[in-house]
């Protein structure tokens, strides 16, 4: 039996004073499927390189206590062993990804067990399939999505057949359907095969179903367990907690009884209350004024082929106009990233035009855009190379000639990593990097902001952060256009939405219509109102007219008793 005992855990990384973990003690019997929650920073990812043996050997640092996997010590045991009782995904993909191609880097773990070659071919074939790679084979890793780079790093564990699988957030770049796809791929094997599967994720409305137990960590400290979702959504409300899915805190703020944690329980919550839909139209649910708007950027019979012939993006035409904030969306290899790259003057169009604020993008300079438009990559690691965080965003103002301290307090604070200042950036959680990095693109004030993946490894308060932090530069006059897979955080607080499909707009509109007409693409909210009420896709709407439809049904319950004394 390959169940996880952990004996009087600390760890602290090197020149750290606070501990990162503190006597964890926690037992895990083999085949149990745990979801792992907590904020940003709170431990979780120390956690899963502690069980998988990289804690204290490749980090360093003080490590005390013990970790046993069956009757082994980890650190007794043999690496090569260890790799096939253990295997982890990483938050980023691109830090265990090491070979060319996808065919490569899936084959390379299990070259180094010696396994015979019919074997990793007859498991090559057996991954891809199930993870829709089997296209990619031969394809560059580098130039791959950012979601299929994810499915490549699974694909490479999932392929050693592990006893345990540690997952650290493996759906945060993947699309609605492929994020479906993969967990209920995982939790089969993990009834099936009796896999042991210890999940962290930061969008719990995609795997709360899925969990026998659900393990809370804050400041490195295990202090919630238990194996009902339910109580720990009703424990997470209570001590206001910051990971607690929309649908439930909808319920919490309208001081309903029950606390449901996921759509299905929501909708027997309201099956018998009443909704009046003529009452609860637009103007109710949803602020439709508009301000003045300037064009910014403007898209023109856009094509774009990469030099080996691939044809991405094909006859693109639309406008961004400040005070807006559009969400770009679609499957994984779809083009988005490459659109971004067009709109900020990496990539040129093959064909059609780019113009930011009149001008064509082949037409400007490298310092003129990076002053105009502002661009955030799916990985934080390519802004930085510091050796502390004040240095990462100090470094940009200095290139772009900005010395404005209260603009640096301002951003610092508004993104929480003031506590962050002096620490290596390469220390940080994913989370983590992705706000340093933000800040170091937000400090130059940009017309035009473009974000790829920004929510990736964010809790819901730090995202929470993030809306508003965008929503203000949007009152600003700042363009937001931001590519994301979160449904929840595009319903929040984007305006518009843009589905792309191999390259092709496919839909593009208001995000009521957008999102309340989708079936894969829909936040919890518009599930839980859909065939009630039309057009609500944010917790406000949700909220109003939740607390409306409660008051209708208390008024008619009031009269019925009424009409029953009277009788």
């Amino acid at each position: 039996m390959q169940d996880i005992k952990i004996k009087n855990l600390n760890y602290y990384y090197p020149e750290m004073k606070t501990p990162a973990l503190k006597n964890i003690n926690l037992e895990i019997p083999q085949g149990q499927f745990v979801l792992l929650v907590g904020s940003s920073g709170s431990g979780k990812s120390t956690l899963l390189r502690s069980i998988c043996g990289l804690i204290p050997n490749f980090y360093g640092g003080v490590y005390s206590g013990e970790i046993y996997i069956g009757n082994d010590e980890i650190h007794q045991i043999e690496r090569r062993e260890l790799t096939q009782k253990v295997g982890m995904v990483f938050q980023d993909p691109e830090s265990q990804l090491v070979m060319v191609s996808v065919e490569e880097e899936i084959a390379f773990g299990l070259q180094n067990l010696n396994l015979p070659n019919s074997l990793i071919r007859r498991r090559i074939m057996e991954i891809t399939s199930a993870l829709t790679l089997s296209d990619y084979l031969d394809n560059f890793i580098p130039e791959l999505s950012g979601g299929q780079k994810q499915k490549t790093a699974l694909g490479a564990i999932l392929a050693m057949q592990p006893d345990i699988i540690l997952l650290d957030e493996p759906t945060s770049q993947l699309d609605p359907i492929s994020g479906e796809d993969i967990l209920t791929m995982i939790r089969r094997l993990n009834e099936e095969n009796g896999i042991t599967v210890i999940l962290t994720e930061q969008r719990l409305e995609r795997c709360f179903h899925l969990a026998d137990r659900i393990l809370v960590m804050d400041n490195g400290e295990i202090i919630f367990d238990h194996f009902s979702h339910k109580e720990m959504a009703k424990w997470a409300v209570k001590t206001n907690r910051s990971f607690v899915p929309p649908l439930s805190k909808l319920f919490a703020e309208t001081d309903y009884w029950d606390i449901p944690t996921t759509v299905k329980e929501g909708r027997k919550i309201i099956k018998d209350i009443h909704f009046n839909r003529k009452d609860l139209n637009d103007d109710f649910l949803h602020d439709c004024k508009k301000e003045k708007e300037n064009l910014l950027i403007e898209v023109e019979n856009l094509w774009f082929n990469y030099p080996n012939g691939k044809e991405v993006l094909k006859n693109i035409n639309f406008n961004i106009n400040s005070r807006e904030f559009i969400v770009l969306m679609g499957e994984n290899g779809g083009g988005k990233t490459t659109l971004l790259k067009n709109l900020n003057g990496i990539l040129k169009p093959s064909r059609g035009k780019v113009k930011i604020m009149g001008k064509d993008t082949r037409n400007i300079d490298v310092e003129e855009l990076a002053c105009k438009v502002g661009y955030l990559s799916q990985d934080p690691n390519d802004y930085l190379f510091l050796p502390t965080v004040e240095e990462e965003i100090l470094f940009t103002m200095k290139n772009l000639g900005i010395d404005n301290d209260k603009i640096l307090n301002e951003i610092i604070d508004k993104l929480q990593i003031k506590s962050l200042k002096n620490k290596n950036p390469r220390d940080l959680s994913t989370g983590e990097r992705q706000r340093v990095a933000l800040a170091s693109i937000l400090v130059t004030r940009p017309k035009v902001l473009l974000l790829d993946e920004p929510t990736r490894g964010l809790d819901y308060e730090l995202k929470e952060k993030l809306g508003e932090i965008l929503l203000k530069l949007k009152a600003e006059g700042t363009a937001i256009f931001m590519v994301t897979h979160d449904v929840e955080f595009a319903a929040e607080y984007a305006d518009k939405i843009i589905l792309l499909d191999r390259g092709n707009i496919i839909g593009f509109g208001d995000k009521h219509e957008m999102l309340t007409n989708s079936t894969f693409y829909s936040p919890q909210i518009s599930k839980l109102f859909h065939g009630l009420v039309d057009n609500v896709v944010t917790k406000d709407e949700g909220k109003r007219v939740l607390m409306s439809a409660i008051e209708l049904k208390s008024v008619f319950e009031d009269k019925r008793e009424e009409n029953l004394y009277e009788k």
